[in-house]
């Protein structure tokens, strides 16, 4: 085990923000992971999970043992007449493995091409897109349980999947994600719920086609990292009751907004940004991006602190005009590697 020092996880975070962590290590096995931990315990250090860093906001200084998972390997664990199940290491890139899945002629993920991050984050945020969340193909999530100290297989039933939800953002200290087993499908059913979707993929309705016009939609709207340090989205689509959403559309006739279960409804949080007036917007180093209003940029190696002023910001004047209070995607973490709430 390569324990390591003062690392800069600058090139570790999409964000790209300045984050110097006390104490790192690359996890490559489930060994790996109990050496680590045990090393955590005898030294009194917090651990935080880093996986592709594409939903998490890092302090300057990080008093804590950064366990960045990058176990491999994907095997097919299971059949029958209309499905198979694959099992996917943690550290495996997500995008990679969706495209993966296409070259085997397995389906259901296609619509979540080009998503950043590890196949392990995936549970936790139940990262969806274009009308399909990955929970609805997940089987179950293998983990290691701190509480209990052993090793676990929890079925997805037991993941309590929801709009960017899961049990392992209720209990973000208890699970370590090893890997994931994944149900899916051999024959094709296309989601074409989104109207530009639809309409990229037109009569060439094939699995393949769609996986390249979710890409070329996602390429066209969305920054790359890379030239422009962001998380994706950040922030969620509000849910609201179909009675609040009526009263707003009076005033708003043209809010995009997509019916969902119980009566409730779910409008697009990018939109809303956009009619605030932050599209291109900047506040210092940090702003909401031009092609896409619900990005938002590290134009220029901003910190912590500048995301959090430009993100609130943006939540105060979305506030003043609609009365929706926007949430934030990305995790926050504190100095001591513990998850805090946005509102501090």
């Amino acid at each position: 085990m390569n324990i390591q020092t003062q690392v800069q996880l600058k090139p570790f975070n999409t964000l790209n923000l300045n984050a110097v962590a006390s104490h790192y290590v690359k996890i490559q096995s489930v060994d790996a992971l109990l050496e680590a931990l045990d090393y955590a315990e005898q030294q009194q250090l917090n651990v935080l999970i880093l996986s592709g860093g594409s939903n998490m906001l890092l302090p300057e200084q990080l008093h804590a043992l950064v366990l960045h998972m990058d176990i491999q390997g994907t095997e097919h664990i299971a059949e029958d007449e209309l499905t198979q199940t694959v099992r996917v290491g943690a550290g495996q890139p997500w995008h990679d493995f969706v495209l993966w899945t296409t070259a085997q002629g397995l389906f259901g993920l296609q619509n979540l091409a080009l998503i950043p991050g590890l196949v392990g984050a995936s549970p936790v945020q139940n990262i969806g897109a274009y009308g399909v969340e990955a929970g609805e193909f997940i089987d179950a999530v293998h983990v290691y349980d701190r509480y209990e100290k052993a090793f676990a297989r929890i079925v997805a039933a037991d993941c309590h999947f929801s709009y960017r939800h899961s049990i392992f953002k209720d209990d973000p200290n208890r699970y370590i994600i090893t890997h994931v087993s994944f149900r899916l499908l051999k024959n094709a059913d296309l989601k074409l719920n989104y109207g530009d979707l639809k309409a990229a993929v037109a009569d060439e309705q094939t699995a393949e086609n769609l996986q390249n016009q979710v890409i070329h939609i996602r390429q066209s709207k969305l920054p790359d990292p890379k030239q422009y340090p962001n998380v994706g989205s950040f922030f969620k689509n509000p849910v609201i009751s179909q009675s609040e959403f009526d009263q707003i559309a009076q005033q708003f006739p043209n809010l995009p907004h997509y019916p969902q279960a119980n009566q409730q409804v779910k409008i697009a949080a990018g939109w809303l940004i956009d009619q605030a007036g932050w599209k291109g917007k900047k506040l210092g180093m940090v702003g909401m991006f031009h092609k896409q209003a619900l990005v938002l940029v590290n134009y220029d190696n901003a910190a912590l602190h500048h995301v959090r002023a430009a993100y609130h910001a943006v939540q105060q004047d979305v506030f003043n005009k609609f009365h929706i209070a926007l949430e934030p995607e990305p995790v926050l973490f504190d100095e001591n590697g513990l998850l805090r709430p946005h509102q501090d």
